[in-house]
């Protein structure tokens, strides 16, 4: 056996492991979501697996032929043509050409168009432009074409929205008004959404994604689910991705239901349960990474999550391997040797139906 292994801290530092260092690193991540969960944790054969993964000398990893798995994203067109700080490149292209690049040149599965703000509220003002683009670069597509952006409830908080601003609210101890601002919030968004998904429907739009859903906590979940359950009612051809923005529901309100399912505390296999139940064709599980810890021990604990919610779900299952999530390194730019080795793990360990 080697003696060293080249591998990532979750911050992208590389870093030199013993092999024995790594196999702790997968069994305390495992032990981790299995424990916050209350699910189980990974097997010992599949502990093994994932350090072989882990321990390949090769730069990039791969999947043996036919078990590869569809690739959706989240404006990831948008890396073409925005500024490094967000994780761009900042050629001098368009929507429409960092779209049909992304297509034809990296032989994309899918593709996709959002607003630089990438939030739903901003998108409102402007929709006659956005249903123009969209439009227009869809005649030039082949693959599913999708128009995404996240619910991004906290848009709807003053000094910038129409709503008391929870986080001025809470600590002054108005746990009630708080609350209240939250419901008044989630029902502007719902109304957002709906406006928007219907108006993109009309130029012929191919799908949607509420990407990052519930970033600002509990009632910025139940929003995005109860725009998709009336969506679904009017378009039910559509399809809709919804993609969450931790691993567990942050309960910002506390309260907040839908179907009488309490939504704070809910971890992906949950979670699953009330996308589909809202009416959605698939879900993004989304796993926070944790920089202190290695890429071994982030990965062990993604696959805890995401094997569980793949028995789980009767819907596709889509894991986030983005900048800081899924076992991916908080990076602008994710390294290639990290990304290919959780996409592998998660492929045929987590037996996931898409990145």
């Amino acid at each position: 056996m080697i003696d060293k292994i080249l591998t990532r801290m979750g911050d992208g530092e590389r870093v030199l492991m013993a092999p024995t260092a790594i196999k702790e690193d997968i069994a305390a991540g495992t032990e981790d979501a299995a424990r916050k969960a209350k699910i189980p944790q990974l097997t010992q054969e599949e502990q093994e697996q994932l350090f072989e993964i882990m321990a390949d000398p090769s730069r990039t990893v791969g999947v043996s032929p036919g078990e590869e798995v569809i690739v959706t994203d989240d404006a990831g067109t948008m890396s073409f043509y925005t500024c490094q700080d967000g994780g761009g490149v900042g050629l001098p292209l368009s929507r429409m050409q960092a779209i049909l690049t992304y297509e034809r040149a990296c032989g994309a599965d899918t593709t996709s168009m959002g607003h630089n703000d990438y939030s739903f509220k901003p998108v409102k003002p402007i929709i006659n432009f956005e249903m123009n683009e969209y439009y227009t670069t869809s005649q030039a597509t082949t693959v599913p074409f999708f128009y995404g952006a996240q619910p991004n409830m906290g848009r709807y908080y003053q000094p910038d929205g129409p709503c008391p601003n929870p986080g001025e609210l809470m600590p002054a101890g108005k746990i009630q008004e708080a609350r209240d601002a939250q419901e008044m919030a989630a029902e502007y968004l719902e109304k957002d959404l709906v406006f928007v998904a219907k108006k993109m429907a009309s130029v012929g739009c191919e799908g949607l994604n509420f990407d990052t859903s519930g970033s600002a906590g509990d009632a910025d979940f139940m929003a995005t689910l109860k725009a998709v359950r009336k969506l679904k009612k009017e378009l039910d051809h559509m399809p809709i991705i919804v993609g969450s923005a931790n691993e567990f529901i942050l309960g910002m309100h506390g309260a907040a239901k839908f179907d009488h399912h309490r939504l704070a505390g809910m971890y992906p296999h949950q979670q699953v349960k009330v996308v589909e139940a809202a009416g959605a064709d698939v879900y993004g599980v989304a796993v926070g990474t944790n920089t202190n810890e290695s890429v071994a021990w982030n990965l062990a604990r993604t696959l805890t999550f995401v094997r569980e919610t793949v028995k789980t779900a009767q819907i596709p299952v889509h894991v986030n391997v983005g900048m800081g999530v899924g076992g991916v390194p908080m990076m602008e730019a994710p390294p290639v040797d990290s990304v290919t080795r959780v996409s592998k793990a998660l492929a045929q360990i987590g037996k996931i139906d898409g990145l």
